[in-house]
């Protein structure tokens, strides 16, 4: 199920793009630890990718970075994920190659999506709408539990 009728074109594809070009230059530590850069391999062709991604929660004690693909399953970078796991992510200053990774179950989902709308009420507010979502926190809950979120960590952390 994706969230919005396609994936953005031209200017608003280079704008979102423009993320990667600091984290090439190892400036992504101007973004804080709201965005995470992760490479990835393309699942037909094989060629390594790279996308950046709003971070939906950072846990600093066990270094997990929590995302969501807001262009539901058919996002490249999370269709890719799901067939070869990512190479690296990036957030901040640190760097974790062949991290480890999990696909967030629907309730686990739920509870992210609704932490994240009480933690950054403005963002929902301009993100919702974008993406599909109701700005009603009662109607929020049936309308996440389909969005696909992963887990990214240090590899051999031990997170649950």
């Amino acid at each position: 199920m994706g969230l919005v009728d396609h994936a953005p074109r031209g200017l608003s594809r280079l704008l979102l793009r423009a993320p990667i070009l600091l984290f090439r230059a190892r400036l992504g530590w101007l973004l804080g630890r709201r965005f995470v850069y992760v490479a990835h391999r393309g699942r037909r062709s094989g060629k390594r990718r790279e996308t950046v991604l709003e971070v939906v929660r950072y846990d600093p004690d066990t270094l997990e970075i929590f995302v969501v693909s807001g262009w539901g399953t058919r996002s490249d970078w999370y269709r890719n994920v799901r067939v070869r796991p990512a190479l690296e992510v990036r957030i901040g200053a640190r760097r974790f190659p062949a991290p480890r990774q999990r696909f967030l179950d629907p309730d686990e989902t739920v509870r992210l999506m609704l932490d994240y709308r009480r933690a950054h009420p403005r963002a929902w507010r301009r993100l919702a709408p974008v993406l599909g979502l109701p700005l009603d926190p009662g109607q929020a809950e049936a309308a996440v539990r389909d969005i696909p979120a992963i887990a990214f960590s240090p590899a051999g952390s031990q997170t649950p």
